[in-house]
């Protein structure tokens, strides 16, 4: 991991911008820090760094006020890093059949969604161990935000993250719904109701396929990017009560 700027957010949060081997990332942590933080690794949809950054510090900023670190990385073929034409391919068909309001098939789905989480998974493992060797950042360790395939992906393999948020609102794999099954970790899902990109049925049976002894679904009215302030404590809250 190698740190290529720094700065101090006016309320007293580090940002450190990262490059992993080619994978960009941003590290935010409380000051002045007094004990190694527990972190939380914030998800995304592969729009780009730069144009999630004002929505992905806002999260850290609520995190760091609560005492924990934050860390993001770019995700395969967004952002700076190379295109990825498959990618690119999947989501013009993504699009061409939404706009002619065809179903969005298997195969679209697939094409879509699983050759990211196979690529973003092992990145976002190499982060955390990356991440965990700073003397600044400890455990235990959470995860917040989408694209759920890959949070649920994540919940599967990787046994040091204790607790997970889950945004609901992206296609999911029929895959997936097998994998979670395999999810023990607690479990907090947020659900935009209204969600017009989104498959709700789609959403509510992946809850419920989840083998979680602790989970709880949160659905609010509005649109995608709508999330309710008082959602997203709520979420904090869950984080808070399983990572500190």
């Amino acid at each position: 991991m190698h740190f290529t700027s720094e700065r101090h957010l006016d309320d007293g949060v580090l940002e450190r911008e990262f490059t992993l081997g080619e994978i960009p990332g941003i590290l935010w942590t409380p000051t002045p820090a007094s004990a190694p933080a527990p972190l939380i690794l914030l998800g995304h949809p592969p729009l780009g760094l730069r144009t999630m950054y004002p929505r992905l510090v806002d999260r850290a900023r609520q995190s760091a006020a609560q005492g924990f670190a934050t860390a993001t990385i770019e995700l395969p073929g967004s952002g700076d890093r190379p295109r990825w034409p498959a990618a690119e391919q999947a989501r013009a068909d993504l699009r061409r059949a939404m706009e002619a309001g065809e179903p969005v098939t298997d195969e679209i789905v697939d094409a879509l969604v699983l050759p990211l989480v196979d690529q973003a998974v092992p990145e976002w493992q190499a982060a955390l161990d990356a991440l965990l060797a700073l003397p600044e950042i400890g455990g235990p360790v959470g995860y917040s935000g989408g694209v759920i395939s890959i949070g649920v992906r994540l919940a599967v393999v990787e046994p040091r993250i204790s607790a997970a948020v889950l945004f609901a609102g992206s296609f999911v794999p029929r895959a997936v719904f097998d994998e979670a099954r395999r999810v023990t970790i607690p479990l907090h899902v947020l659900l935009q109701w209204d969600d017009e990109g989104n498959d709700r049925q789609a959403a509510l049976d992946l809850f419920d396929a989840f083998g979680s002894e602790e989970k709880s679904l949160h659905a609010n009215t509005g649109g995608h990017t709508g999330v309710p302030q008082f959602a997203g404590d709520t979420a904090a809250r869950f984080l808070t009560r399983h990572l500190s």
